[in-house]
């Protein structure tokens, strides 16, 4: 689709973007918004690749629009933090996933399932409610409402926790639905691709059976 109109902002940045449908990476400066009362800011330092980028970068959806900043894995350190941030200090360890925004007043939004809301904005490749676009993980920087910032525990090295925040909460979804507190149960794993291999690891440590097919 035709290039995207970038609203500019203060906050300076770099990433790596796709600017047409050949999925080809070049360097690419753009703009972020200054935190916000309710924002963090924070240095990527880990991006993780999931597949869907790679179908985002050569528009195999037809949605794609450019040029695009992908990257929804995404970890680093915080930098700075708005006025009114509650659960987050400069320094934390932190990560942001596939959305950085809903309406936060529907149904689905109070039962904290955010990306069923109507109104959710995609990490990378929409359109904030003020027309800014969202660029993603594959950058310096980012910044983002502490409702859609987790922390990442000390333990947690940077690196291994980027894939957690599309992979790992696809597959541990369900797995802690249907088989929370039941050890014993056989779960079944059908390929051991991105998702396929993070099942079989969070149900090995659950020690719950686990079956797979290639």
């Amino acid at each position: 689709m035709a290039a995207q109109a970038e609203l500019e902002h203060p906050r300076k940045a770099f990433g790596w973007a796709v600017r047409d449908p050949s999925g080809f990476f070049s360097p690419f400066n753009f703009s972020r918004r200054e935190a916000g009362e309710k924002d963090v800011a924070f240095k990527v330092l880990y991006c993780g690749i999931c597949h869907s980028d790679l179908h985002n970068a050569k528009n195999e959806w037809g949605t794609s629009t450019y040029p695009l900043v992908p990257g929804h894995e995404v970890t680093g350190v915080v930098t700075e933090v708005g006025s009114k941030v509650e659960k987050f200090k400069v320094g934390d360890k932190v990560g942001v996933g596939c959305l950085v925004d809903s309406c936060r007043s529907c149904q689905n939004c109070s039962d904290n399932l955010e990306n069923y809301c109507p109104q959710y904005t995609l990490t990378y490749g929409a359109k904030y409610k003020d027309g800014s676009i969202t660029y993603g993980g594959y950058s310096d920087s980012m910044v983002a409402d502490e409702h859609f910032v987790v922390r990442i525990p000390d333990g947690l090295p940077l690196d291994a926790a980027a894939p957690l925040l599309c992979a790992g909460i696809t597959v541990y979804s369900p797995l802690r639905y249907f088989a929370r507190d039941k050890p014993g149960l056989h779960v079944g794993v059908v390929g051991l691709g991105g998702l396929g291999h993070m099942a079989v690891i969070l149900q090995t440590l659950k020690k719950l059976l686990v079956y797979y097919e290639l």
